[in-house]
């Protein structure tokens, strides 16, 4: 069970990582971004609710946790819309493993927000992390930085990390499947409502199109939150973290080879610097989480 659950973790990071071999082409063809991420969600969406249905679970939701999982779809369609803006000043590569810091924010929020206490270990992962992110947005003799593209992609690192605190702090009574469904569907209506606003067709313009969305969603979306809920049933929610790692580093490999994204020495020092500051954030979490649980048995 437990190598069923790393390899889980493994194509769950993987599947997550390969979203630029499908956003870029349809960006450099100058296709809707808004019609894209609506036919992606939505996609999603019905496939999860086909394994709903399988599974004979209810679809029953109650109003608030109606307002809750909206509130979700509102944050994870706030971070794709801005990385995929990101993607206009950064190379896909860098956007992607700037994204990777929502680990870290999620620390800050919990600090801010929750009073949740910093220990050394989450100090020094904010350090590598902000370390990384400085080294990656350093062009030409190291002087310039992109600010225009960081803070874009930063904004998407903040909705998702938003996400995890409200899944995490709302006290959701409903399952993996359930959320990610409701999660697509008001994430799918958002870039619907936001389409028809700028007066945008929501045509198909053909047979490879539709294919492309079916796929794009299938992998980057259905196949990684599944694998991602299952890995976690399987080896914890640590082990699970740590390997969602691999999302940058797929990404950028996925930038270099396909896409011809330059292998600096600067994106390899910042990939390198915010996975470790991830990773440090990872085990901090978890010696915190066993601190807790010590305290409440010795307390019982």
């Amino acid at each position: 069970m437990k190598l069923k659950g790393y390899l889980l973790g493994i194509l769950s990071s993987v599947s997550y990582g390969l979203i630029p071999i499908f956003i870029l082409p349809l960006k450099q063809a100058h296709f809707s971004m808004d019609i894209t991420l609506f036919y992606r969600f939505l996609f999603s969406a019905l496939m999860i609710g086909g394994y709903l249905l399988y599974s004979k679970e209810s679809f029953r939701i109650n109003k608030k946790e109606a307002l809750i999982l909206a509130v979700l779809g509102v944050c994870y369609a706030l971070s794709s819309e801005f990385l995929f803006i990101g993607y206009d000043f950064l190379t896909p590569g860098i956007a992607s493993t700037v994204l990777f810091i929502y680990p870290v924010i999620v620390a800050l929020i919990m600090f801010f927000l929750y009073k949740e206490k910093l220990t050394k270990l989450s100090v020094g992962s904010l350090l590598l992390a902000f370390a990384g992110v400085i080294v990656l947005c350093l062009k030409g003799k190291g002087l310039e930085i992109n600010f225009a593209g960081l803070g874009i992609v930063m904004l998407s690192s903040l909705f998702y990390a938003l996400y995890m605190v409200i899944v995490n702090k709302s006290n959701l009574k409903v399952s993996g499947f359930k959320l990610s469904f409701y999660s697509m569907l008001f994430t799918s209506a958002f870039f619907m409502i936001k389409a028809s606003v700028g007066g945008q067709s929501f045509a198909i313009p053909s047979v490879s199109v539709f294919s492309s969305f079916v796929v794009f969603a299938f992998l980057t979306t259905v196949i990684s939150s599944l694998s991602l809920v299952y890995a976690i049933k399987y080896i914890g929610s640590t082990p699970t973290a740590i390997l969602g790692a691999l999302e940058p580093v797929v990404a950028v490999m996925v930038s270099v080879l396909l896409f011809h994204e330059k292998f600096t020495t600067n994106l390899l020092i910042g990939i390198v610097l915010i996975l470790l500051g991830v990773i440090l954030n990872v085990m901090a979490d978890t010696s915190k989480s066993k601190r807790n649980q010590y305290k409440t048995l010795k307390n019982a």
